[in-house]
Order: C-alpha cells, then sequence, then structure tokens
C-alpha cells in the first residue's frame, strides 16, 4: 500500500516508517499538517497514518479537510497521540477516521490494523466498478421514471382532449384555478357539481394532476353503476370468505388501488343513506375496514365527488346526508351548463372539429359565421359532450375547409321526435356522404357511442341496439384487433 505518515518526531517517523517499509508498503514521510494536506490532495495514498498533535494543522484538521470520500480516492485515515483522552478518540472516530491509538503504538495492534486497512482497500476497485454499475442502473432508472411520468403526462393532456381544455371564458378560468388550488392541498375532499357533460371528471382529473406533475393513480367509480349490495365492496375490498364464490384471498377495493393519489366518486348522489354514512366516515377518519375484516386500515387519499342533482334538494327530500354535504362542502366547484358559457362554444366547437379532423384525415379547419350562429343559437342540454358528439359526427360524415350549416342538421335530429322518442337519426332525412362510405367504422362509432350512453354496461349498450350481448362482445373483438392490433 501507499502509506502517507504524518509525524513530527523525526526518531519516531523514522522507526514507523522503516518497520512498515520492511512489511512491503511504500511509506511518504511528513513533518506537518499544511504539507501533509498538500500530499493527500495532490497523489493518491491508501492509508494515512497521522499523529493528532503536530505543527500546522492537527491530524483532527487534515481529517476535516479531506473530501468525503476524495472524488476516485478512499484513503482509510488512523490517528494516534500521547494523550490518553477517551473523547478526542470518540471525536475521531465520528470525524471518520479508521482506527485510533495511543502513544507508544503497539506494533502488534499496528500490525493489525494495517492488515485491516490492506484488505478494505483491496475491496475498493471493486466496490468501485459496482458502484459505477449500481450508478448507471440509478441513472438509467431514474431516465426510464423521468420517461414514464413524461408519457403519464401526454397520456393524460390526450385523455383531456383539445377542446376540453380549453379555457374561453373568465368563468372556466377561475374554476380551474380553483381547481389547482385544491391540487396543492389533497386533504381537502371536493364535490363538484353540475349537469350531465359539463366536463365534472375533466375538472376533478385537473385536481388530481394539476399541471401533469405526478404520477400517483386517479381511480375512477360510478356509483350509479355499481348495486347498492356490491358497492361497499367494490370501495372498500373484502376479505377471504366473506361471500360465497367469492375470491379465495379476498380482493382489493378500489381505495386499495388510489392509494397515494385520488380516487373519484362520480354521481355520488345515487349511494343509499347507509352508504353514505359509510362513505362519511371514512372521509372523516381517513381509516376503513374490508368487508368481513377486523383490520382498519390507513388511507392517504384525495377524495373528489361529483354528482348532477341539487344537493340542497335531495337534502329537503331525505334523500341526501346533510353532515356528508357539510362536510365535502369544503371544496365545492360547480361548473354551470354550456349554454350559460356561450363564449366558449364557438372556440371549443373549433379546437373540437380540428382534433377529429386530425384523427381522420379530414380537412376541416374552422366555423362558417352562418354555422356558428346555429351553434350559438342551440340549448345544448348535453353541454360539452353533445357538442363533442356533433363535432365527431361532422368530421364522420363530411370534409372541407370549414363547418357549413348544412353539416349541422344533426342538431334538428337530435330532437325528440312527435313520439317522444329521442332518435339518433331520421331515416326520412338522413343523406349519405359524398364519396366513399364507410359501413364498418359507422358501426364501430355506434357502438362506442351506446357504451358511452351507458357508461359502459355492455349489457344495457346491448339491449338499447337490439343486439345480443354475444353479438356486441363480437363487435367489440373486432374493434379491439383493428384499433390496436398486436
Amino acid at each position: 500500500m501507499n502509506i502517507l505518515l504524518v509525524e513530527d518526531d523525526r526518531d519516531s517517523r523514522e522507526y514507523l516508517a522503516g518497520f512498515l517499509g520492511k512489511h512491503g508498503h511504500a511509506v511518504t514521510e511528513c513533518g506537518n499538517g499544511k504539507d501533509a494536506l498538500d500530499l493527500i490532495n495532490n497523489r493518491e495514498f491508501h492509508m494515512v497514518l497521522s499523529d493528532i498533535n503536530i505543527p500546522g494543522m492537527s491530524g483532527l484538521d487534515i481529517l476535516r479537510s479531506l473530501p468525503s470520500p476524495p472524488p476516485g480516492r478512499y484513503p482509510d485515515v488512523v490517528l494516534f497521540t500521547g494523550y490518553d483522552d477517551v473523547e478526542l478518540a470518540i471525536e475521531a472516530i465520528r470525524a471518520g477516521a479508521y482506527d485510533y491509538f495511543l502513544k507508544p503504538i503497539n506494533i502488534k495492534e499496528l500490525t493489525v490494523v494495517v492488515e485491516r486497512v490492506a484488505k478494505h482497500q483491496s475491496l475498493l476497485p471493486e466496490n468501485k466498478v459496482l458502484n459505477k454499475k449500481i450508478d448507471e442502473t440509478a441513472e438509467a432508472a431514474t431516465k426510464e421514471t423521468k420517461r414514464e411520468l413524461k408519457l403519464l403526462q401526454e397520456a393524460y393532456a390526450q385523455a383531456m382532449g383539445a377542446g376540453e381544455v380549453i379555457i374561453a371564458s373568465e368563468t372556466m378560468k377561475n374554476i380551474f384555478q380553483l381547481a389547482e388550488k385544491y391540487h396543492a392541498d389533497r386533504t381537502i375532499p371536493v364535490l363538484i357539481q353540475g349537469e350531465t357533460g359539463t366536463g365534472k371528471e375533466v375538472v376533478a382529473r385537473h385536481i388530481h394532476y394539476g399541471k401533469g406533475n405526478t404520477a400517483a393513480p386517479f381511480v375512477d367509480i360510478n356509483c350509479a353503476a355499481i348495486s347498492p349490495g356490491m358497492f361497499e365492496s367494490e370501495l372498500f375490498g373484502y376479505e377471504k370468505g366473506t361471500f360465497t364464490g367469492g375470491l379465495p384471498k379476498g380482493k382489493k377495493g378500489k381505495i386499495d388501488l388510489a392509494l397515494g393519489g385520488t380516487i373519484f366518486l362520480d354521481e355520488i348522489a345515487e349511494l343509499s343513506m347507509d352508504l353514505q354514512a359509510k362513505l362519511l366516515r371514512f372521509i372523516q377518519e381517513k381509516e376503513f375496514y374490508r368487508v368481513g375484516g377486523l383490520k382498519k386500515i390507513k388511507a392517504d387519499i384525495r377524495i373528489i365527488c361529483a354528482t348532477n342533482v341539487n344537493i340542497e334538494e335531495s337534502i329537503k327530500k331525505n334523500s341526501f346526508r346533510q353532515d356528508l354535504y357539510y362536510r365535502l362542502n369544503l371544496g365545492l366547484i360547480h361548473i354551470p351548463p354550456l349554454r350559460e358559457r356561450k363564449e366558449e362554444i364557438i372556440p371549443l366547437a373549433e379546437a373540437l372539429i380540428r382534433q377529429y379532423a386530425q384523427k381522420r384525415k379530414k380537412r376541416f379547419c374552422t366555423i362558417s359565421d352562418s354555422a356558428s350562429r346555429i351553434l350559438l343559437s342551440h340549448h345544448w342540454p348535453g353541454n360539452v359532450r353533445e357538442l363533442k358528439n356533433v363535432m365527431e359526427w361532422i368530421s364522420f360524415m363530411h370534409d372541407g375547409p370549414e363547418v357549413k350549416p348544412s353539416h349541422l342538421n344533426i342538431l334538428t335530429r337530435n330532437k325528440p321526435a312527435g313520439n317522444g322518442d329521442k332518435r339518433i337519426l331520421n331515416t326520412e332525412t338522413f343523406s349519405l356522404p359524398e364519396g366513399s362510405f364507410n359501413i364498418e367504422e359507422f358501426n364501430n362509432m355506434v357502438v362506442a357511442k351506446a357504451l358511452e350512453m351507458h357508461k359502459g354496461n355492455k349489457a344495457q349498450a346491448a339491449r338499447y341496439l337490439g343486439i345480443s350481448r354475444r353479438m356486441l362482445y363480437c363487435r367489440l373483438e373486432r374493434m379491439e384487433k383493428r384499433y390496436h392490433p398486436e
């Protein structure tokens, strides 16, 4: 080993240097602290053996002046002194000394320590290689994590939809600013109120994701789509043996999937009073029991609820708990219907038609003045969702540089017929687009809209379409292969 020996007593220094040299070590001698530090900074040593009390700079000062560890070098520092001072020894070890001796140095003890240092130093090259591999792996993992986070952020932005995130009114600007405030404090439960199709889930996702700076889970539950008897086990999970026919090991609930992130309960007003009480207890305590379980489980989770119902009216009718409303009312967001945000209609419509035109390789890029007047005069009972459907329909059925009034006859076809039946298409006035017509894509679009209408419930969608569930499943399989080929 290369050893730096720092000792102001010449006789002791020469004796120790001779002893170490006989055992095959290359020894560099030094008589003061400043010179020793210069040598350490300019040469590579495996071990520094230094007296604590030396001129210019003490051995402790040398130890404290060393980087921890020096870049590319890992010398082990062993200190010795003539003072029998336990506190000084402890201070030396705390400062990073490998070992500590009292004068006169016991040669046998020194031999053991030098051998230990040599063994330690022999492992360092392997450690350096291993550390380099660990660093490279960590760097690669960090890059991969950042890449995945970026993909999640891009997927979030894409899922939001170009038209939906456009803020074209002071009202929506204030709503999104409020959403960002709630994003910063995940302890506050949030209740979002608004008619169907106003964009409650979009705002909920904005509360969760903020400006796309989180990869935490966002888990949503449609309270109306789950039977009251299954809701509790769906939300909280259940232990093994709870249900006949249940999973042998039990099942984790949606809350488990959302830990560290957000759970979004849509259509919360559809919950029974009993389930509302259990939800209130969970919101207050942030703890829950699985169905059939005895262990209380803590849940670090953000809670966002949404409804298209007037909760205050529901409280008067004794169909919604007042205490739950007051608890959720801490973070309240009300989204007005699109008919009350007319200044947004044209900017949203233009953004949506460009989005769908790009998807279908159509030429649409703007909306004519006459078509704009029709859009502004429409009542939009389906709000933004209805506007999206109209723009997607136009991009499917037509093509051209701008949307014209003739493209908007779907608005009149969507009005209820005389017998009260709401029809999507009037077969008497239905006209085919010029050029070719892709009936397969048309059928796929109708199926997708039916599933959206029935919130993913395949049985209800099949009944609505007048086909069997088997036929619907076959159609969905073909759609999956077409749009997501392996």
